[in-house]
């Protein structure tokens, strides 16, 4: 079943290209093959643009510890299944003490190493990293996957903890709210907004056999959404059929 995240502000917005690009990086590094080992190199360097804010490591510590103080509250309640309840507290307390335990900034390691910050800037350009640009990269790629899977295991383990940390605030963020089922009449859809405590980010879930995709506008008062056509040769166009699909607000 398609499903789709939209996510409400920038912190939202922050995690869910942090966990798409993590999800490329380790998928890209076990296939083990020196393209699929150049392709996540290159995510996992855009990954550090998209971390590179001093205060993502403190969003995240907060919010774990948020999260773990309300999940505490549920301790001892009959309705809640006790070894799930624990092993979700464990994964917060691993998260929260893998992030406290390196002391410098996300990503340090890899703003460390001039080699990589040096294919980083070639990586700007397009083409920009062909052998005759960075003959050492084109060395590195020809090393064998071995001594590539070692070098990527370095570079990414200090990051495992804030990825550890991501998938178990958006586990949560998804988890929350009431799925609705709602129809979009001609395509299109919306609804009003309100309550003290805002949604973070919707999601949409459609069948398999709907041949369109939904796009999304809103801001803290109003969702629209209008589904689309894509036959790849112009821009999307708007369907004009009802589309049943779910809908969920999610918050944390």
């Amino acid at each position: 079943m398609p499903s789709y995240d939209y996510p409400f502000n920038e912190r939202i917005r922050t995690l869910l290209r942090v966990e798409d690009l993590f999800a490329k990086v380790l998928h890209n590094v076990e296939a083990r093959h020196e393209y699929h080992h150049h392709c996540a190199l290159l995510t996992l360097l855009q990954i550090l643009d998209v971390v590179d804010r001093a205060e993502l490591k403190l969003d995240l510590l907060q919010e774990l510890d948020r999260q773990k103080h309300n999940l505490r509250s549920l301790v001892g309640n009959p309705a809640i299944a006790a070894d799930a309840l624990q092993e979700a507290l464990s994964d917060i307390d691993a998260a929260a003490n893998g992030l406290r335990t390196d002391p410098s900034k996300l990503g340090q390691t890899l703003r460390s190493n001039e080699w990589l910050m040096s294919i980083k800037q070639r990586a700007g350009i397009p083409g920009g990293v062909c052998e005759f640009d960075v003959p050492s990269y084109h060395y590195w790629l020809g090393l064998g996957e071995e001594r590539r899977m070692h070098d990527f295991k370095f570079w990414l383990e200090p990051l495992i903890p804030m990825q550890q940390a991501i998938i178990i605030i958006l586990r949560i963020l998804r988890g929350s709210g009431t799925t609705g089922k709602v129809v979009a009449v001609n395509g299109a859809y919306q609804q009003m907004l309100g309550g003290a405590k805002p949604a973070q980010m919707l999601k949409i879930e459609t069948a398999d056999d709907i041949k369109c995709f939904p796009e999304v506008s809103a801001n803290k008062y109003a969702i629209n959404i209008r589904f689309n056509t894509l036959d790849c040769t112009q821009r999307p166009q708007k369907c004009e059929e009802d589309i049943p699909f779910s809908l969920t607000l999610c918050n944390l």
